[in-house]
């Protein structure tokens, strides 16, 4: 190598990267500041220094490292709109999620509020026990009617099985063994007293009576009904 030292041309490659990439700065638009003219004149004159064989070299080298700079920008460009992408769409999924739990306990409470309406409106759609007629004597069938015309029809299958097991629709049914009478077989049957007087022979007074009790002791008589299949008794 005869014109310039080993270490002069790792200068001069150097340099005419730098100058390759200066050029190709101007050829973008990028022109270089004032205060770097000479050198990038001297650069020139070094990249002219160096044998025909190796400026090819020198060149597609600096080509390459600019390749690799832009893609590393690239890349970097890249991932920066990847995340933004997903931080925007983990925000958008948040949102979503936020609305259908809302929507989901918008829904239940009107469900909820709707089945309060429906129970109210089943209660007071029941009929008043007195405004039933004084019979002589009543059958099983007609004091079920009565019942039914009473109780709350969401509650009327709790409240027949309930009678079914006590009495069997007999409202004169008369514990032997202890002061248990009628429907509900109240203990002592004087405890329906406080529905009527006519307790004894009145299956509506009963009827209001058993209602009153099991709404008072467990809640409703599905409620009832619940203890009772625990406990074989209410």
């Amino acid at each position: 190598m005869s014109r310039i030292s080993v270490r002069g041309l790792a200068v001069a490659s150097a340099t005419a990267v730098t100058a390759v990439g200066a050029v190709s700065g101007v050829a973008s638009g990028n022109a270089p500041l004032a205060d770097d003219a000479d050198t990038t004149a001297s650069d020139a004159t070094l990249l002219a220094d160096i044998p025909a064989g190796q400026q090819a070299q020198v060149q597609t080298a600096s080509l390459t490292q600019q390749a690799d700079s832009q893609a590393i920008a690239a890349d970097a460009t890249a991932r920066k709109d990847a995340e933004e992408s997903a931080r925007k769409q983990a925000a958008k999924d948040a949102i979503a999620k936020q609305k259908a739990a809302e929507k989901a306990e918008r829904e239940a409470k009107e469900r909820k509020e709707r089945e309060e309406a429906e129970k109210v409106a089943s209660r007071s759609a029941t009929r008043d026990p007195s405004s039933f007629p004084v019979l002589p004597s009543y059958t099983a069938e007609q004091v079920k009617e009565m019942a039914r015309q009473i109780v709350p029809a969401d509650q009327f299958s709790c409240f027949s099985t309930i009678v079914d097991h006590e009495s069997s629709w007999n409202y004169k049914a008369d514990n032997p063994t202890s002061d248990a009478y009628g429907l509900m077989q109240a203990l002592p049957g004087s405890k329906m007293a406080s529905a009527g007087a006519d307790w004894m022979s009145n299956p509506a007074t009963q009827i209001k009576w058993g209602l009153s009790y099991m709404a008072d002791r467990y809640g409703s008589p599905c409620e009832a009904w619940d203890f009772w299949q625990a406990n074989n008794y209410y």
